[in-house]
Protein backbone atom coordinates (compact mmCIF):
# COMPACT_ATOMS: atom_id res chain seq x y z
CA UNK A 1 0.00 0.00 0.00
CA UNK A 2 1.64 2.99 -0.58
CA UNK A 3 2.23 5.88 1.64
CA UNK A 4 -1.17 7.58 1.54
CA UNK A 5 -3.85 8.78 3.93
CA UNK A 6 -6.35 5.94 3.20
CA UNK A 7 -8.82 8.70 5.27
CA UNK A 8 -10.62 7.05 7.73
CA UNK A 9 -14.21 7.26 8.36
CA UNK A 10 -14.20 9.95 10.96
CA UNK A 11 -17.29 10.99 13.25
CA UNK A 12 -17.88 14.77 11.96
CA UNK A 13 -16.78 16.13 15.84
CA UNK A 14 -13.56 14.73 15.23
CA UNK A 15 -13.24 16.08 11.64
CA UNK A 16 -14.32 19.73 12.20
CA UNK A 17 -11.90 19.53 15.55
CA UNK A 18 -9.13 18.62 12.88
CA UNK A 19 -10.33 21.88 10.78
CA UNK A 20 -10.33 23.72 13.48
CA UNK A 21 -6.93 22.52 14.41
CA UNK A 22 -5.68 23.32 11.10
CA UNK A 23 -7.16 27.01 11.53
CA UNK A 24 -5.22 27.33 14.40
CA UNK A 25 -2.26 26.56 13.08
CA UNK A 26 -2.48 28.35 9.96
CA UNK A 27 -3.06 31.62 11.96
CA UNK A 28 -0.11 30.81 13.77
CA UNK A 29 2.19 29.92 10.40
CA UNK A 30 1.13 33.86 9.53
CA UNK A 31 1.66 35.02 12.38
CA UNK A 32 4.90 34.14 12.51
CA UNK A 33 5.46 34.89 8.81
CA UNK A 34 4.05 38.38 9.16
CA UNK A 35 6.52 39.10 11.87
CA UNK A 36 9.56 37.18 10.31
CA UNK A 37 8.87 39.85 6.94
CA UNK A 38 8.39 42.77 9.15
CA UNK A 39 11.24 41.39 11.35
CA UNK A 40 13.22 41.39 7.93
CA UNK A 41 12.34 44.76 6.95
CA UNK A 42 12.96 46.20 10.49
CA UNK A 43 16.73 45.49 9.79
CA UNK A 44 16.84 47.75 6.47
CA UNK A 45 17.99 51.34 8.00
CA UNK A 46 16.50 53.30 5.75
CA UNK A 47 12.90 51.58 6.78
CA UNK A 48 13.77 51.55 10.10
CA UNK A 49 14.21 55.12 10.57
CA UNK A 50 11.28 56.22 8.48
CA UNK A 51 9.39 53.83 10.81
CA UNK A 52 11.00 55.52 14.37
CA UNK A 53 9.98 59.14 12.23
CA UNK A 54 6.54 58.32 11.63
CA UNK A 55 5.97 55.90 15.06
CA UNK A 56 8.94 56.61 16.91
CA UNK A 57 6.43 55.08 20.29
CA UNK A 58 6.00 52.01 18.01
CA UNK A 59 9.38 51.54 16.91
CA UNK A 60 10.99 51.77 20.82
CA UNK A 61 8.19 49.51 22.14
CA UNK A 62 8.91 46.92 19.04
CA UNK A 63 12.59 47.15 19.19
CA UNK A 64 12.24 46.39 23.01
CA UNK A 65 10.50 43.81 24.06
CA UNK A 66 10.11 42.14 20.28
CA UNK A 67 12.99 42.74 17.64
CA UNK A 68 15.55 42.34 20.82
CA UNK A 69 14.32 38.96 22.24
CA UNK A 70 13.18 37.72 17.90
CA UNK A 71 14.89 34.34 18.49
CA UNK A 72 13.68 33.33 21.57
CA UNK A 73 10.07 34.03 20.07
CA UNK A 74 10.72 32.55 16.76
CA UNK A 75 11.75 29.94 19.27
CA UNK A 76 8.47 29.61 20.81
CA UNK A 77 7.01 29.83 17.36
CA UNK A 78 9.04 26.57 16.63
CA UNK A 79 8.38 24.83 19.54
CA UNK A 80 4.14 25.02 18.63
CA UNK A 81 4.85 23.47 14.99
CA UNK A 82 7.15 20.87 16.92
CA UNK A 83 4.39 20.35 19.33
CA UNK A 84 1.56 20.24 16.48
CA UNK A 85 3.73 17.71 14.68
CA UNK A 86 4.11 15.29 17.30
CA UNK A 87 0.67 15.88 18.00
CA UNK A 88 -0.82 14.90 14.64
CA UNK A 89 1.50 12.25 14.30
CA UNK A 90 0.42 10.47 17.41
CA UNK A 91 -3.54 11.29 16.27
CA UNK A 92 -2.93 10.01 12.89
CA UNK A 93 -1.25 6.43 14.42
CA UNK A 94 -4.67 6.55 16.54
CA UNK A 95 -6.72 6.90 13.44
CA UNK A 96 -4.85 4.23 11.41
CA UNK A 97 -4.80 6.93 9.07
CA UNK A 98 -1.82 5.16 7.24
CA UNK A 99 -0.40 1.63 6.66
CA UNK A 100 2.56 2.17 8.90
CA UNK A 101 2.71 4.33 11.69
CA UNK A 102 6.31 5.69 10.77
CA UNK A 103 4.41 7.12 7.57
CA UNK A 104 3.65 10.40 8.67
CA UNK A 105 6.52 12.20 8.74
CA UNK A 106 7.60 11.01 4.92
CA UNK A 107 3.64 12.33 3.72
CA UNK A 108 3.84 15.55 5.77
CA UNK A 109 7.55 16.50 4.71
CA UNK A 110 6.18 20.20 4.55
CA UNK A 111 5.01 20.08 8.13
CA UNK A 112 7.98 18.65 9.30
CA UNK A 113 10.97 20.57 7.22
CA UNK A 114 8.77 23.46 8.65
CA UNK A 115 9.77 23.32 11.73
CA UNK A 116 13.95 24.06 11.25
CA UNK A 117 13.87 27.42 12.06
CA UNK A 118 15.62 28.91 8.60
CA UNK A 119 14.21 31.19 5.74
CA UNK A 120 13.20 29.12 3.17
CA UNK A 121 12.55 26.24 5.61
CA UNK A 122 9.94 28.62 7.00
CA UNK A 123 7.96 29.16 4.04
CA UNK A 124 6.97 25.85 3.69
CA UNK A 125 4.40 26.16 6.71
CA UNK A 126 2.26 27.66 4.13
CA UNK A 127 1.43 24.23 2.73
CA UNK A 128 -0.50 23.35 5.60
CA UNK A 129 -3.29 25.65 3.64
CA UNK A 130 -3.28 22.46 1.00
CA UNK A 131 -4.13 20.08 3.92
CA UNK A 132 -6.86 22.32 5.18
CA UNK A 133 -8.11 22.61 1.81
CA UNK A 134 -8.34 18.93 1.49
CA UNK A 135 -9.87 18.42 4.49
CA UNK A 136 -12.65 20.61 3.83
CA UNK A 137 -13.12 19.23 -0.06
CA UNK A 138 -13.71 16.03 1.57
CA UNK A 139 -16.24 16.95 3.82
CA UNK A 140 -17.77 18.77 0.70
CA UNK A 141 -17.76 22.17 2.79
CA UNK A 142 -16.05 23.36 -0.32
CA UNK A 143 -15.40 21.98 -3.87
CA UNK A 144 -12.12 22.73 -4.90
CA UNK A 145 -12.90 21.19 -8.63
CA UNK A 146 -14.57 24.18 -9.23
CA UNK A 147 -12.36 26.46 -8.69
CA UNK A 148 -10.83 28.09 -12.09
CA UNK A 149 -7.38 27.86 -10.60
CA UNK A 150 -7.74 24.68 -9.29
CA UNK A 151 -8.65 23.76 -13.62
CA UNK A 152 -6.38 25.92 -14.38
CA UNK A 153 -3.16 24.07 -13.04
CA UNK A 154 -4.62 20.67 -13.00
CA UNK A 155 -5.07 20.64 -16.67
CA UNK A 156 -1.28 22.06 -17.52
CA UNK A 157 -0.41 19.63 -14.67
CA UNK A 158 -2.23 16.78 -16.72
CA UNK A 159 -0.57 18.09 -19.74
CA UNK A 160 2.94 18.56 -18.46
CA UNK A 161 2.48 14.82 -17.21
CA UNK A 162 1.56 13.50 -20.27
CA UNK A 163 4.09 15.13 -22.08
CA UNK A 164 7.06 13.81 -19.90
CA UNK A 165 5.40 10.48 -19.95
CA UNK A 166 5.12 10.25 -23.33
CA UNK A 167 9.12 11.46 -24.10
CA UNK A 168 9.80 8.49 -21.43
CA UNK A 169 8.31 6.45 -23.31
CA UNK A 170 9.70 7.19 -26.44
CA UNK A 171 12.97 7.10 -24.96
CA UNK A 172 12.67 3.61 -23.91
CA UNK A 173 11.09 1.83 -26.84
CA UNK A 174 13.57 3.75 -28.85
CA UNK A 175 16.04 1.94 -26.75
CA UNK A 176 14.58 -1.35 -27.25
CA UNK A 177 14.76 -0.75 -31.39
CA UNK A 178 18.32 -0.68 -30.94
CA UNK A 179 18.89 -3.37 -28.73
CA UNK A 180 16.81 -5.68 -31.13
CA UNK A 181 18.58 -4.07 -34.35
CA UNK A 182 22.30 -5.03 -32.61
CA UNK A 183 21.13 -8.21 -31.20
CA UNK A 184 22.91 -11.09 -33.41
CA UNK A 185 20.74 -13.72 -31.61
CA UNK A 186 17.25 -12.67 -30.70
CA UNK A 187 15.38 -14.93 -32.08
CA UNK A 188 17.45 -17.70 -30.64
CA UNK A 189 17.61 -16.31 -26.86
CA UNK A 190 13.60 -15.75 -27.94
CA UNK A 191 13.21 -19.47 -28.17
CA UNK A 192 15.58 -20.69 -25.47
CA UNK A 193 14.38 -18.56 -22.65
CA UNK A 194 10.79 -17.91 -23.64
CA UNK A 195 9.28 -21.11 -25.82
CA UNK A 196 11.64 -24.20 -25.07
CA UNK A 197 11.10 -23.61 -20.96
CA UNK A 198 6.97 -23.56 -21.93
CA UNK A 199 6.88 -26.37 -24.56
CA UNK A 200 4.63 -28.55 -22.75
CA UNK A 201 2.36 -25.84 -21.90
CA UNK A 202 2.43 -24.43 -25.51
CA UNK A 203 1.39 -27.95 -27.02
CA UNK A 204 -1.24 -28.76 -24.64
CA UNK A 205 -2.69 -25.42 -25.44
CA UNK A 206 -2.34 -25.73 -29.14
CA UNK A 207 -4.52 -29.29 -29.02
CA UNK A 208 -7.06 -27.85 -26.35
CA UNK A 209 -7.37 -25.20 -29.16
CA UNK A 210 -8.31 -27.18 -31.71
CA UNK A 211 -10.29 -29.42 -29.71
CA UNK A 212 -12.31 -26.84 -29.17
CA UNK A 213 -12.15 -25.00 -32.26
CA UNK A 214 -12.91 -27.77 -34.32
CA UNK A 215 -15.35 -29.49 -32.18
CA UNK A 216 -17.57 -26.03 -31.72
CA UNK A 217 -17.06 -25.63 -35.76
CA UNK A 218 -18.85 -29.05 -36.49
CA UNK A 219 -21.96 -28.38 -34.18
CA UNK A 220 -22.30 -25.42 -35.88
CA UNK A 221 -22.35 -26.26 -39.50
CA UNK A 222 -23.34 -29.60 -38.98
CA UNK A 223 -26.70 -29.62 -40.62
CA UNK A 224 -24.22 -28.10 -43.70
CA UNK A 225 -22.17 -30.70 -43.72
CA UNK A 226 -24.68 -33.44 -43.69
CA UNK A 227 -26.26 -31.76 -46.54
CA UNK A 228 -23.02 -32.19 -48.95
CA UNK A 229 -22.25 -35.62 -47.64
CA UNK A 230 -25.38 -36.68 -49.27
CA UNK A 231 -24.95 -34.62 -52.00
CA UNK A 232 -21.40 -36.00 -52.56
CA UNK A 233 -22.98 -39.70 -52.15
CA UNK A 234 -25.04 -39.12 -54.78
CA UNK A 235 -23.92 -37.53 -56.95
CA UNK A 236 -21.28 -40.10 -56.97
CA UNK A 237 -23.53 -42.60 -57.47
CA UNK A 238 -25.38 -41.26 -60.21
CA UNK A 239 -21.74 -40.86 -62.10
CA UNK A 240 -21.06 -44.55 -61.47
CA UNK A 241 -20.77 -46.54 -64.79
CA UNK A 242 -21.89 -49.70 -62.35
CA UNK A 243 -24.75 -47.49 -60.69
CA UNK A 244 -25.95 -46.71 -64.38
CA UNK A 245 -26.16 -50.23 -65.54
CA UNK A 246 -28.06 -51.03 -62.08
CA UNK A 247 -30.96 -48.63 -63.40
CA UNK A 248 -31.53 -51.09 -66.76
CA UNK A 249 -32.52 -53.72 -64.10
CA UNK A 250 -35.77 -54.18 -62.93
CA UNK A 251 -36.18 -52.42 -59.64
CA UNK A 252 -33.01 -51.54 -60.49
CA UNK A 253 -33.60 -47.77 -59.33
CA UNK A 254 -35.41 -48.70 -56.24
CA UNK A 255 -32.50 -50.88 -55.16
CA UNK A 256 -30.05 -47.86 -55.84
CA UNK A 257 -31.85 -45.09 -54.15
CA UNK A 258 -31.55 -47.92 -50.93
CA UNK A 259 -27.92 -47.85 -51.61
CA UNK A 260 -27.59 -44.18 -52.03
CA UNK A 261 -29.38 -44.01 -48.54
CA UNK A 262 -26.99 -46.35 -46.67
CA UNK A 263 -24.50 -45.14 -47.95
CA UNK A 264 -25.04 -41.87 -47.40
CA UNK A 265 -25.91 -42.55 -43.48
CA UNK A 266 -22.38 -44.20 -42.95
CA UNK A 267 -20.73 -41.51 -44.37
CA UNK A 268 -22.56 -39.34 -42.18
CA UNK A 269 -22.25 -41.67 -39.40
CA UNK A 270 -19.02 -41.86 -39.58
CA UNK A 271 -18.16 -38.26 -39.49
CA UNK A 272 -20.22 -37.97 -36.09
CA UNK A 273 -17.80 -40.29 -34.84
CA UNK A 274 -14.64 -38.72 -36.22
CA UNK A 275 -16.25 -35.52 -34.30
CA UNK A 276 -17.03 -37.07 -31.04
CA UNK A 277 -13.65 -38.37 -30.98
CA UNK A 278 -12.26 -35.39 -31.54
CA UNK A 279 -12.63 -34.80 -27.45
CA UNK A 280 -11.41 -38.19 -26.66
CA UNK A 281 -8.19 -38.79 -24.71
CA UNK A 282 -6.91 -40.63 -27.55
CA UNK A 283 -7.39 -37.93 -30.65
CA UNK A 284 -5.76 -35.37 -27.91
CA UNK A 285 -2.49 -37.29 -27.05
CA UNK A 286 -2.22 -37.82 -30.85
CA UNK A 287 -2.19 -34.11 -31.44
CA UNK A 288 0.28 -33.67 -28.57
CA UNK A 289 2.74 -36.03 -30.19
CA UNK A 290 2.18 -34.79 -33.33
CA UNK A 291 2.75 -30.97 -32.19
CA UNK A 292 5.71 -32.39 -30.26
CA UNK A 293 7.44 -34.33 -33.12
CA UNK A 294 6.76 -31.40 -35.33
CA UNK A 295 7.82 -28.35 -32.73
CA UNK A 296 11.06 -28.75 -32.83
CA UNK A 297 11.60 -28.09 -36.59
CA UNK A 298 9.31 -25.36 -36.46
CA UNK A 299 11.18 -23.62 -34.20
CA UNK A 300 14.29 -23.97 -36.50
CA UNK A 301 15.99 -20.93 -37.24
CA UNK A 302 18.09 -19.62 -39.94
CA UNK A 303 18.84 -16.18 -41.34
CA UNK A 304 15.97 -15.70 -43.02
CA UNK A 305 13.57 -16.44 -39.58
CA UNK A 306 15.84 -14.76 -36.91
CA UNK A 307 15.55 -11.36 -39.67
CA UNK A 308 11.72 -11.59 -39.98
CA UNK A 309 11.43 -12.31 -36.08
CA UNK A 310 13.67 -8.82 -35.67
CA UNK A 311 11.64 -6.78 -38.03
CA UNK A 312 8.38 -7.98 -35.98
CA UNK A 313 9.27 -6.94 -33.21
CA UNK A 314 10.58 -3.40 -34.51
CA UNK A 315 7.80 -2.80 -36.26
CA UNK A 316 5.81 -3.20 -33.25
CA UNK A 317 7.62 -1.16 -31.80
CA UNK A 318 7.38 1.61 -34.13
CA UNK A 319 3.76 0.93 -33.97
CA UNK A 320 3.94 1.48 -30.34
CA UNK A 321 5.85 4.90 -30.59
CA UNK A 322 3.40 6.30 -32.93
CA UNK A 323 0.51 5.10 -30.97
CA UNK A 324 2.51 7.51 -27.50
CA UNK A 325 3.34 10.60 -29.89
CA UNK A 326 -0.60 11.16 -30.06
CA UNK A 327 -1.10 14.06 -28.28
CA UNK A 328 -4.05 12.62 -26.41
CA UNK A 329 -4.58 15.75 -24.00
CA UNK A 330 -5.65 17.72 -27.50
CA UNK A 331 -8.60 16.17 -27.49
CA UNK A 332 -9.46 16.71 -23.85
CA UNK A 333 -8.42 20.07 -23.97
CA UNK A 334 -9.32 21.61 -27.51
Amino acid sequence: MPARECYPHLPKSVEYAHIGWDFFILAVVVINLSLLLFDSLFLIEPINQAIASITPGFHDAYDTVIHSRFITIDLFFVGIFIADVLLSWAVAIAERRYHRWFFYPFVHWYDVLGCIPLGGFRLLRVLRVVSLLNRLHRLRLIDVTQWSSYRFFAKYYDILLEELSDRIALRLLGNVQQQVVASDSLTERVIDRVLMPRKAQLIHEISQRLEATVGQAYQQNRIAIMAVIDDLVSRTLKESPEIQKLHRLPMGQTASNAMQASLSGVAQRLVDELAQGIHSTEFRQLIERTAESGFDSWLAVDETSAHVTEQVLYDILEMLKDQVRQQRWKGRYE
